[in-house]
């Protein structure tokens, strides 16, 4: 019987075992798990709630007259004066897009922009998300101050939507968010390259010089390899100040400084030190050895990912939401009201966010998919998408950032701001009709799906006989699972009374929770594979899957005449990485919760999943029966 144990969501679980050991503080990833983003939503929906109380209450006056409050920062003859809402715009938020920054070079360089297949819909249609709602912007606004503030249109804010598809998202919504995340990214630096290049104001040289100098000083500390946080920390605020002087958005200092910090996965031979350091603390605690483990601990992990996971709760859970606060208390008069509803600026705003969002997003999906149908992810339907592309309406958070950077007349922002507000209402009320019709078109089924969502495919899968071969076996398996370790030997039987009869596909479906070292062996696999030794490396693990540890996969890699430094690097890059993820979402979308889990059917397409016992003669008798129907 099938050991139907339900997975989890994908980790690199070397790197998380480290980051866990350095403490508290170091959690989820900038884009985790969808309780965080509901969580993280929330808070960043009631400071937007607060703050609208707190300037439409008898005490409004305090709220312009707070964060218009002077605070000064002065050493020797030199220093900076900014009122507290500037203090948060151009100080606290330079952090919240260092930590964008970080997870955009993340990214690109381990994440979902590493996978140009993957990648391709998301950030076609992230360029017409962009591209779309400043041209319906402009359309209404195409000259004067109001003109000005198209870049408001352009981006959306990852943790309402997030959060927003958590709430009132499809139920098996994982290819969606993966297709909104790789968006949202692509999102991020087209904002980020608009307010460097559009919302700068009068450029004074000689700071800028002295911030370059800084971004070279902190290229030099990566080349040094230092591991420790402070040393970035002290130069990184000389940078931001040198930026703040400069006439450049001091913000785009977090973004730079983010962008040269090194990224990488955990290489073994500095893990192992690490355990090492650690054991040798744990049987002799002292000063020394402490200091010695937690140092082995900082230079196993990325400079890059220590501090994504050390700031991403604080941008989440406190600086996002004082930035709503100090910019979302709009007076709500009804000489706001009704300037906002005749103004174009405010409509140029909802009609670019609301409609220039889904319009952009679908449009594009909808042609790249057609062009190109296999870029598609299986499970992600055009309906999906637009759904998903209304919720990128909210743009709330860079939107209201941009509208302090555009418009110097508060009357003007103010009708700005209500623009940004109405949007984000409509778009996450339009997202949930769009979801809430295709549920509708399209109910869900109640019942398990049984027919296989990825079709097999020659270039992607791993196939075991002739390709055309009439008869087709897909199996879901985790090469630590007994279960799936003595199916094996069924499927040798089958394999051997069909002959050339019958193809055999190995997808993954690494079961964390109750095997760890699975997953590591799936990847281990991959990195195989890019040798053309996929299949002798899938038996080896079958046979040995009580002794999956690194080491003992090492060993049977050496033993397969495998290129072991190639090998070694492969799998510390994590380029395989993707595969396996793809496998597990195609596995959650279709309902497979344990190993294994046979698909059985003809030609590509025609797979059903087969249900009781995987013994040789059971597996037999159902594609005989397959067979001999088709005659």
């Amino acid at each position: 019987m099938a050991d139907m144990t339900p997975t989890v969501s994908p980790v690199r679980r070397l790197a998380q075992r480290i980051t866990d050991s350095l403490g508290p503080g170091h959690g989820a990833a900038t884009r985790g798990a969808g309780g965080s983003e509901t969580l993280a939503a929330g808070f960043l929906l009631g400071a937007t709630l607060l703050a609208l109380l707190w300037a439409n209450s008898p005490f409004g006056d305090t709220y312009q007259s707070f964060w218009h409050t002077e605070l000064s920062i002065t050493v020797g003859g030199h220093g900076i004066s900014l009122d507290l809402a500037h203090w948060v715009n151009d100080g606290l938020m330079a952090l919240f897009f260092f930590v964008v920054g970080l997870e955009v070079k993340r990214e690109f360089a381990m994440g979902e922009l590493t996978d140009r297949s993957r990648a391709s819909i998301p950030i076609v249609a992230a360029l017409a998300g962009l591209a779309i709602p400043a041209v319906l912007f402009l359309i209404l606004n195409p000259s004067g101050e109001a003109a000005g503030a198209w870049g408001v249109v352009i981006s959306t804010d990852t943790a309402f939507v997030l959060g927003a598809l958590a709430v009132i998202g499809p139920k098996k919504a994982a290819r969606l968010r993966i297709f909104l995340l790789t968006l949202a990214v692509a999102d991020d630096v087209g904002a980020l390259a608009i307010i460097a290049f559009f919302y700068t104001d009068k450029v004074e040289i000689v700071p800028l010089i002295l911030a370059f100098v800084g971004l070279a000083a902190i290229a030099l500390l990566r080349r040094m390899q230092v591991w420790r946080g402070i040393g970035y920390l002290v130069v990184a605020l000389a940078t931001w100040v040198a930026f703040h002087e400069s006439g450049v958005h001091a913000t785009l200092a977090g973004v730079m400084i983010a962008l040269i910090l090194p990224v990488y996965p955990p290489r073994r031979s500095e893990v192992e030190r690490a355990a090492d350091l650690t054991r040798a603390f744990r049987q002799s605690p002292n000063p020394e050895y402490a200091r010695a483990a937690r140092l082995g601990l900082d230079q196993a992990v990325s400079v890059n990912e220590r501090l994504m996971r050390l700031y991403q709760p604080y941008t989440a859970f406190l600086i996002v939401p004082i930035f709503a606060l100090a910019n979302a208390g709009v007076v709500l008069s009804g000489e706001t009201l009704r300037a906002a509803a005749t103004s174009p600026l405010t409509w140029g705003i909802v009609v670019g966010l609301v409609v220039g969002k889904l319009i952009g997003i679908t449009a594009a999906a909808a042609v790249f998919a057609r062009m190109k149908p296999s870029a598609l992810a299986p499970g992600l339907t055009i309906s999906h998408i637009a759904g998903g592309a209304a919720l990128s309406g909210i743009g709330f958070t860079i939107s209201l950032f941009i509208v302090d950077l555009a418009l110097d007349d508060e009357f003007l922002a103010d009708q700005a701001r209500v623009g940004v507000l109405a949007a984000s209402v409509v778009a996450a009320l339009l997202g949930w009709l769009l979801f809430r019709i295709d549920a509708r078109i399209h109910p869900p089924k109640q019942e398990v799906s049984h027919r296989i969502l990825r079709p097999v495919n020659a270039k992607r899968d791993h196939i075991r006989g002739p390709v055309d071969a009439p008869l087709t076996i897909v199996e879901y398996g985790d090469f630590e699972c007994p279960f799936c370790s003595k199916a094996t030997g069924s499927i040798k039987e089958v394999r051997a009374h069909f002959g050339d009869d019958v193809r055999y596909i190995f997808r993954h479906l690494p079961l964390d929770d109750y095997h760890p070292h699975a997953r590591y062996a799936a990847h281990a696999s991959e990195a195989a594979s890019a040798q053309g030794k996929f299949w002798e490396m899938a038996d080896v693990l079958f046979a040995n899957s009580d002794a999956l540890t690194p080491d003992d996969i090492d060993d049977y890699a050496e033993d397969l005449g495998l290129d072991m430094d190639r090998f070694s690097e492969d799998l510390r890059t994590g380029d395989y990485v993707v595969r396996v993820e793809d496998d597990e979402l195609d596995a959650a979308s279709s309902d497979v919760e344990g190993t294994p889990t046979f698909y059985l059917g003809r030609g590509d397409t025609d797979l059903i999943r087969h249900t009781g016992p995987y013994d040789a003669a059971s597996l037999i008798r159902e594609l005989t029966q397959l067979r001999t129907s088709s005659t």
